[in-house]
């Protein structure tokens, strides 16, 4: 590429002397020269042969000058194709001359949580008033284009004096920038970034494209470390990127081949101990790294876009295995199955789990949508709030989950139709012996008691919280203390096994008065 450069140059300046005007006075000499040296032949290619170098030429220095002129969107941004140009110039420049220059890409966090609660426009205007503030702080030979509404790419010119102590402060400039308020509807709303970058002099190959893959790998581990992070290229960076991406194309392949299925956590009533139901649990059964959780997992699975094929995988073994347990004669009330925040977002998605209930002959109350707290804070017009408000007309039972640690209200609680509050386990663990505990729990358990909202319990994991939890009048309960996650076959030993021990329990009184 430097030595198509370097060619480049040679044209543009035969062009520019060529286009000269000056230059016509040569032409007879140059003629009369070819006639002296070559005779009639030469005479014949130059008078043929000139007019059609300068054509060429004209028409090069023509489409040079237009590339120089750098075609940007509005906003001072370069188009994409300019840019990567204008990037892989660099690259061939610093790698040529060593010198420096680095590829920054600069997210803003929580971006789709912000589009979710203001909507389009608003996350629109944001966009735009964070790549003008970008654009404030890089120099006039820097280069800069949108690779998504909230991630702007940056080409810093190469230079002698760059190094990772400057880019690191100019990233520091950068958030300085984005995190001053930015005026929404006469408000100020505020906004974090998080941004990666990498030097020339980190990469290991010889193509600019592996300079932005670089960079963007270095934005995917910021990002991964929190909010408002900063984080260079290295080579250790590049080896947990390629561990990523592996464990990306085996996610992937596990949900093909059936790796990747439910395990099963048993609910049951408080008052007739009978099991109520199971929640569907992920595990990924790995064949050389044995049974991994979904901490492990989900979040390459929601990096790879692979959540709506991951939650379809789920609710076809959830809703086989209610089927296997009915022809089994076995009563399993209700299964529930986690919904994620991008499933709630595909228009789809009720169409979808209408003909997946059809398929398996399974009316809609039998299946519990467990929901994240946080969800239920969303703006009433979104499309996560018209997919939960859809599933509770179709006869579904919401579940609230992790109550206690997001901000639902309570006239969410009744807009979404709420049947059934999930209390934490933070607010649960060692409530029997903490008072404190066992006020927040109580005052949960009227509020829903009021609303008239049923309660499970999770996490729990000891006879005295079950019993705590009992006395006060929680409906329902789940947690190591009862059973732990299972494979599907082995519930049906699980419940056999329960079942013959719950007739020699005794019952436990609830407390009354609240």
């Amino acid at each position: 590429m430097w030595k198509h450069i370097k060619l480049e140059r040679y044209i543009t300046a035969l062009a520019s002397m060529l286009n000269n005007p000056a230059a016509l006075a040569f032409l007879p000499a140059i003629s009369l020269a070819a006639f002296w040296l070559g005779g009639e032949r030469a005479l014949v290619v130059v008078a043929l042969g000139l007019p059609l170098i300068c054509i060429g030429a004209a028409a090069f220095d023509s489409r040079t000058s237009k590339q120089k002129k750098r075609p940007r969107l509005l906003g001072g941004l370069l188009a994409l194709d300019s840019f990567a140009a204008e990037l892989e110039g660099f690259f061939d420049t610093a790698t040529s001359s060593g010198s420096e220059s680095a590829c920054v890409l600069v997210a803003l966090d929580d971006y789709s949580d912000f589009l979710d609660h203001h909507g389009n426009s608003a996350a629109n205007h944001l966009a735009d008033q964070f790549s003008s503030r970008i654009l404030t702080v890089i120099r006039s030979q820097d280069v800069a284009t949108r690779l998504e509404p909230n991630k702007i790419a940056i080409g810093l010119h190469p230079s002698h004096s760059l190094d990772l102590e400057a880019c690191i402060q100019m990233a520091g400039r950068i958030q300085a920038v984005v995190e001053e308020p930015f005026a929404l509807n006469g408000a100020g709303v505020y906004a974090s970034c998080s941004i990666g970058f990498c030097l020339v002099s980190s990469v290991a190959g010889d193509r600019y494209e592996e300079w932005i893959d670089a960079a963007s790998a270095a934005l995917s581990e910021a990002q991964r470390n929190g909010l408002s992070t900063i984080r260079a290229f290295s080579s250790e960076t590049q080896r947990r990127s390629r561990l990523r991406a592996n464990l990306r194309r085996e996610l992937e392949a596990a949900l093909d081949n059936g790796e990747i299925r439910p395990w099963f956590q048993p609910q049951v009533s408080t008052d007739t101990g009978q099991v109520t139901g199971f929640e569907a649990l992920a595990r990924w059964e790995h064949p050389q790294k044995g049974i991994l959780g979904p901490q492990v997992f989900l979040p390459f699975a929601e990096q790879a876009e692979l959540m709506v094929k991951f939650g379809q995988t789920m609710r076809r073994h959830a809703f086989a295995a209610m089927r296997d347990w009915d022809r089994a004669g076995i009563a399993i009330p209700r299964i529930g199955v986690n919904f994620s925040s991008d499933e709630l977002r595909d228009p789809a998605l009720i169409d979808r789990l209408k003909w997946e209930l059809d398929q398996n002959d399974l009316a809609p109350d039998r299946l519990a949508v467990e929901i994240l707290e946080t969800v239920f804070s969303r703006r009433p017009d979104d499309v996560i709030t018209r997919n939960v408000t859809g599933m509770a007309k179709l006869g579904c039972c919401i579940d609230l989950d992790d109550f206690g640690t997001g901000h639902a209200s309570i006239a969410s609680i009744k807009r979404f139709d709420v049947r059934r509050i999930k209390i934490d386990r933070s607010f649960v663990a060692k409530a029997d012996r903490d008072a404190s505990q066992q006020q927040l729990v109580s005052a949960i358990l009227t509020m829903a008691e009021r609303l008239n909202v049923e309660t499970l319990a999770e996490g729990v994991e000891t006879r005295g919280e079950h019993a705590l939890m009992a006395q006060l009048g929680c409906n329902h309960v789940q947690g190591f203390g009862i059973g732990k996650p299972m494979p599907f076959e082995n519930t049906f030993g699980w419940i056999a096994e329960y079942q013959s021990k719950i007739t020699a329990m005794p019952r436990i009184e609830r407390k009354t008065g609240h």
